[in-house]
């Protein structure tokens, strides 16, 4: 590593030398009289360069342009997606538009006005209409630009439905936990960062009976087609972030500090296989933020679905109760009742534990009182 910044270094200084020569050559000749008859076609074949160059750099562009398109992701799957994509080409073709505009006449007046023996240059100091229409008319698109964009900000990140469908997503080092909120009236339990551990890795409170019948994942995420989905982001250790691309989904799950998407999928993971041509075709979701050696890894499938289906699938999961009859004992005595018909036989008469399920005598609070809901 020493040789090869050495050698970087060499070649940095050699070229550095050249340019101040170089430098001071062009200052000195301009320094001295000009011939005109010595700068006539060194000029003009400059000048058919500029145009040269900017035709070939148009082609270049349109060219890798049409060539990339075949990696394009498809229309998005979602309708906050397709809004968002339509204002990204809005302002891709605007921007493009008046990139072409005015580097064409940058590039066509170097030919059209360049040096000519005989011809003198004239003053033109200002111009006030012509002024006020070059910042008028950016201004003005800017403007638009802007607030459109800020109009579509507004309607993603508002508030989701009431009936919309609530999943939570568990950021850790490097993995995804989904956690479903079960047979309950869509009702998610609360957590506890304090109660993590091997058995209960995103926190499940057990003092709250909401949190009965939920059930995790790491493996896949079922989500209904056609049904506003609510996504709350927790991260358990390091910043991640949640990236859905085919749904234009994207939010950072941050410690401490729990974030939210809502979005609606309207195109089945079926339908996406007929729409693109590949029987392989699968939604993903990802982590678009570094967060470690094992970031690569941080992906799980996404799978959306009719309503029917979906329901059908996740009446066939088993609660976290359920798979780990371990938890029953952060159960208080006085729901193990209601949590029985999740646990088996031993486990539900299993003591409570009471670091977690013990009440204040005083006023009947729980002892974890950081749970959030």
């Amino acid at each position: 590593m020493v040789y090869i910044i050495a050698l970087l270094s060499v070649i940095f200084l050699g070229l550095a030398i050249l340019v101040v020569s170089r430098m001071a050559a062009v200052i000195k000749n301009a320094r001295g009289p000009v011939e005109e008859g010595h700068i006539g076609m060194s000029n003009r074949i400059n000048a058919a360069l500029f145009i040269v160059f900017f035709v070939l750099g148009v082609i270049g562009a349109a060219w890798s342009f049409l060539y990339a398109q075949q990696f394009f992701l498809p229309e998005a799957s979602s309708p906050h997606g397709r809004r968002t994509d339509f204002l990204f080409w809005l302002s891709m073709g605007i921007i493009t538009a008046a990139f072409v505009v005015t580097n064409a006449l940058l590039f066509l007046f170097s030919y059209l006005y360049q040096h000519k023996e005989g011809r003198k240059a004239a003053y033109y100091p200002e111009n006030h209409k012509l002024e006020l229409i070059w910042t008028v008319i950016p201004a003005v698109v800017m403007a638009v630009l802007v607030f459109t964009g800020w109009r579509a900000w507004r309607d993603i990140m508002a508030e989701a439905p009431a009936d919309a469908q609530v999943f939570e997503i568990v950021g850790k080092q490097f993995n995804w936990i989904v956690r479903y909120p079960g047979v309950d009236n869509n009702k998610l339990g609360a957590y506890n960062y304090k109660l993590i551990d091997n058995n209960n890795e995103v926190g499940v409170d057990y003092t709250d009976e909401a949190s009965f019948d939920d059930f995790v994942s790491t493996s896949e995420l079922h989500i209904p087609a056609g049904k506003p989905v609510l996504l709350k982001i927790r991260a358990r250790d390091v910043l991640h972030s949640v990236f859905i691309p085919h749904l234009r989904v994207k939010m950072d799950a941050v410690p401490g500090m729990p974030t939210r998407f809502w979005f609606v999928a309207d195109k089945t993971t079926d339908e996406m296989r007929n729409i693109t041509g590949n029987p392989n075709f699968g939604y993903e979701i990802a982590c678009t933020e570094i967060c470690g050696q094992g970031h690569f890894s941080m992906r799980i499938r996404l799978i959306v679905e009719d309503e029917a289906s979906w329901q059908a699938w996740c009446k066939e999961q088993k609660p976290l109760l359920t798979s780990t009859p371990d938890l029953a004992t952060r159960i208080p005595a006085n729901l193990k009742a209601k949590a029985a018909k999740y646990l088996p036989a031993d486990a539900a008469s299993a003591p409570s534990d009471s670091s977690t399920a013990s009440t204040n005598q005083g006023g009947g609070i729980s002892v974890a009182s950081a749970t959030i809901r």
